[in-house]
């Protein structure tokens, strides 16, 4: 299963597998294309496929072994949660360049399976790659049968899939990472509810003030959501502050204290998440940054979400 995988580093990260599964579980994907399922048709402007969630029709068995071996090929800490959707083109559709940026709660990994016999270059249906969304494509993954192709989603992930002339069927598998989980997305959305930065202590007031004259209206928007954060865990006006002035990009936190330092990194990387995306290199930085430290009372539950062990 997914032996000898190819891996790439750009545009993005990224690997293929030219002889994906045996001829059993090719066989066990092609027959969910075959049973009658609530179909999502999408016709947008660039977006046009049809889509459904076929999880529930794959076995629990060959769902842990995809699982474990892409976190052997990725070297990512992936979640239990496994989603597969099955999807279908058919002539004259097409998908245009987009990335899938892993918001809040979203996979952090796809792997793509082709299940298209006897495919022609005539056909299209060719997945193309892209460094940026205004360039033209460096990399094409063809829609052979039993191919797979998996890459790592984040904001520069800009990929495309060419018209079809024949129809292509393709089984997604998506997989999580442990600290972007719908957990921690229950969490963050009950946490972040009824958001008024009126709560925040008068002493921020100034500062605030003045970054907004002078910063991003987005940097200044999540550094008041970090602020807010160390203010629902209970910290004191200069833990706020000093929050404040780190996620704006002001000051560095540089306290001594051990909790107060862990809280204001944590403040920080929930409003990140929360207002922007999960970025793994700015996970990797927090996990080592925090690495070996106390899990304190108050952060005991938004530690145990972003930096699970």
């Amino acid at each position: 299963m997914l032996s000898q995988p190819i891996h790439h580093d750009t545009p993005f990260p990224f690997f293929y597998v030219d002889a994906a599964f045996s001829d059993e579980q090719c066989a066990l994907l092609e027959r969910l294309f075959l049973q009658d399922h609530a179909w999502q048709h999408r016709d947008g402007a660039f977006y046009r496929c049809s889509l459904c969630d076929v999880t529930a029709h794959v076995p629990a068995t060959f769902l842990a072994e995809v699982l474990d071996r892409m976190r052997e090929i990725t070297g990512l800490p992936l979640a239990g949660r496994v989603v597969v959707t099955a999807q279908q083109m058919l002539p004259g559709q097409a998908i245009g360049i987009h990335s899938d940026r892993p918001l809040l709660g979203y996979e952090i990994t796809r792997l793509v399976v082709q299940l298209n016999k006897h495919w022609q270059a005539e056909h299209g249906g060719v997945l193309e790659l892209y460094p940026s969304k205004d360039s033209a494509a460096v990399f094409s993954v063809t829609p052979q049968h039993n191919k797979a192709f998996g890459f790592l989603l984040h904001a520069d992930s800009y990929h495309s899939v060419t018209e079809v002339t024949q129809p292509r069927q393709t089984v997604v598998f998506n997989f999580w990472h442990k600290a972007n989980t719908p957990e921690l997305t229950a969490y963050l959305q009950a946490f972040f509810g009824n958001v008024r930065f009126s709560e925040l202590p008068g002493a921020l007031d100034p500062i605030a003030t003045a970054a907004e004259l002078s910063l991003p209206e987005a940097t200044t928007f999540r550094a008041g959501t970090a602020a807010l954060a160390l203010q629902r865990w209970g910290y004191d006006g200069a833990t706020i502050v000093m929050g404040y002035q780190h996620s704006a990009g002001l000051a560095i936190c540089a306290s001594n204290d051990a909790e107060t330092y862990a809280a204001v990194l944590l403040a920080d990387w929930v409003a990140f998440l929360y207002r922007d995306s999960f970025d793994l290199e700015r996970w990797l930085l927090l996990r080592r940054e925090l690495e070996g430290e106390a899990k304190f009372a108050r952060l005991t539950a938004i530690w145990q979400l972003c930096l699970p062990a």
